[in-house]
């Protein structure tokens, strides 16, 4: 699958979005399967990750091929995933969503940080993760994991197609995270999305205004009623929106 590339223009846009509007989006699209589950911020950051996907994927450990010496391997694919990450991507692991082991810990991912990683996924579970939660780096993940991944999970494979959290994800599609979840955007698709969301966004504002004023949703989520368009034009031209 080609690569795409992400321009400022659009990862700034993203930044600007939640992860709901963006499935809402998807959605008209005929994607309804692109937020990533059971995946939640390590520690919430107050921005949005946002990034291409950089894939490591996992598959079950077989004990005769996964013993610590593994880690001196210079080309291990965990160790090596964390080195030729490209800066401003996001690294998307396939754990088999088992967090009985831990996908990383905080030495490999504060390695990733420093590299100009955008930040990091697994729906599996991460060691050290108060620790994690603490670098200025975006984390997800399911729940804390003491274990190394060697009890549990193979590091097998770099930068090709991965299942994480129920969602398929190519290398090259754009990851956007939020304080909620994480969602999956493909990339010939993450301009016209980033656009829609921008303005989805800026009428959600709108109505969130008008229904705390007191407003009725009926007529005004959705718009069905000329006069909240008009409001709504008056309102963007007030706010620069």
């Amino acid at each position: 699958m080609t690569k795409e590339p992400l321009s400022d223009a659009t990862r700034e846009k993203l930044m600007q979005v939640s992860v709901a509007t963006l499935a809402t989006a998807l959605f008209k699209r005929g994607l309804r399967n692109q937020v990533i589950q059971d995946v939640r911020p390590v520690a919430p950051k107050g921005r949005n990750m946002v990034g291409p996907a950089f894939t490591l994927r996992y598959m079950p450990a077989r004990e005769d091929r996964n013993r610590l010496e593994e880690f001196r391997n210079p080309d291990h694919p965990q160790r090596k995933a964390i080195e030729i990450c490209p800066p401003g991507a996001v690294l998307v692991m396939d754990s088999r969503k088992d967090a009985r082991a831990a996908s990383a810990g905080d030495i490999l991912i504060t390695r990733l940080m420093v590299r100009g990683g955008a930040g990091v996924v697994t729906d599996g579970g991460f060691r050290d993760a108060a620790v994690i939660g603490e670098l200025d780096i975006p984390a997800y993940h399911t729940r804390p994991s003491s274990p190394t991944n060697l009890t549990l999970h193979e590091a097998i494979d770099i930068d090709v197609p991965i299942g994480c959290g129920d969602v398929a994800v190519f290398p090259g599609d754009i990851v956007v995270g939020d304080a909620d979840s994480v969602i999956v955007i493909p990339a010939n698709l993450a301009d016209e999305v980033a656009d829609e969301a921008v303005e989805m966004t800026a009428y959600e504002d709108f109505v969130a205004e008008q229904v705390k004023a007191g407003a009725t949703i009926i007529g005004l989520y959705p718009a069905t009623k000329d006069e909240n368009l008009e409001k709504f034009a008056l309102w963007r031209k007030e706010k620069g929106r």
